[in-house]
């Protein structure tokens, strides 16, 4: 029987209430096979039960959607043909957005270029004056500038560069 289905029976069951009402979709036999089918299957994977009281939180969901949308722009984020700096080959990789006449956005460069110094780094730049770029960081919830895009985090907001290295040295 596809778990799915047996888990939202047994669900149904337990949170219905049973006790000695008829049935009228189970008759006894069925009952006792399907009730056979879930011991089976909570001994088999006990994990269930703890899944099933313990829903993911809402941070956890966040973060596991960020992932997501991550993993599906990063052909964009990441693109070595992309304007940028660094080996386009990079072994390291961050998707840099800035905006004109932001100061933070000035020195948060000036500091990423010193790391393509030190690291296998390369840094794509993406201008909020940009149509592509403006899509990007909506589609990333991204609402400040400079904003720091690495494979599997976001950063907004100017990062100092020895913050940006212990991300980079992980």
């Amino acid at each position: 029987m596809n778990r799915r289905i047996l888990t939202a029976v047994a669900c149904g069951l337990v949170l219905g209430g049973h006790g000695a009402q008829a049935d009228p979709l189970f008759d006894a036999d069925s009952r006792a096979a399907l009730g056979a089918e879930i011991r089976a299957l909570l001994l088999a994977e006990p994990e269930i039960v703890e899944r099933a009281l313990t829903p993911p939180s809402a941070f956890q969901e966040a973060v596991s959607a960020d992932m997501d949308r991550l993993t599906q722009l990063a052909p964009r984020l990441f693109d070595p043909g992309r304007d940028g700096f660094g080996a386009a080959d990079a072994a390291l990789k961050i998707a840099f957005f800035t905006r004109d006449d932001c100061t933070d956005c000035a020195q948060a460069e000036a500091d990423l270029r010193a790391l393509v110094a030190t690291y296998d780094l390369r840094v794509s730049v993406f201008s909020l004056s940009e149509t592509e770029a403006r899509d990007l960081a909506a589609a990333l919830e991204l609402t400040e500038s400079p904003a720091y895009v690495l494979p599997d985090m976001m950063l907004q907001g100017h990062i100092p560069p020895v913050v940006l290295e212990r991300y980079l040295a992980r």
